[in-house]
């Protein structure tokens, strides 16, 4: 049997492969994600998406339920007790039922959005 040189050996190497294959007909949306691919991409755009409407629905009711305000203000002189009533008490329950609505409505974008990308 003749004699190797140590230099002429060959080296293994028994790390994790670099590239993986997928299985066909495997499907995984939190891969896509971390690997930053373009469906990543989309599902993240969606859940900010969701989130922004959601944002732009409660702004729209603080429009039309505050901006108004001013001017009717304006429209009853001498009516500063009922100006402090309105703002102090009657929009309050408002606001504060919006702002329930808006952190429940976040959550559940964001729960649905992790329910799709780890169901399938």
């Amino acid at each position: 049997m003749p004699h190797q040189d140590p230099a002429e050996r060959r080296v293994v190497d028994t790390g994790p492969p670099r590239r993986t294959r997928r299985a066909s007909g495997y499907y995984r949306p939190r891969t896509e994600i971390d690997e930053q691919t373009t469906l990543g991409h989309t599902y993240v755009r969606s859940l900010m998406r969701s989130q922004l409407r959601a944002g732009l629905a409660v702004f729209a009711v603080l429009g039309l339920l505050i901006g108004p305000l001013p001017l009717v203000f304006n429209a009853m002189p001498d009516a500063h007790r009922l100006e402090w009533a309105v703002l102090g008490f009657c929009l309050y329950a408002p606001l504060v039922l919006l702002a329930l609505w808006y952190v429940r409505r976040a959550e559940r974008n964001e729960r649905d959005f992790v329910r799709l990308v780890e169901d399938r």
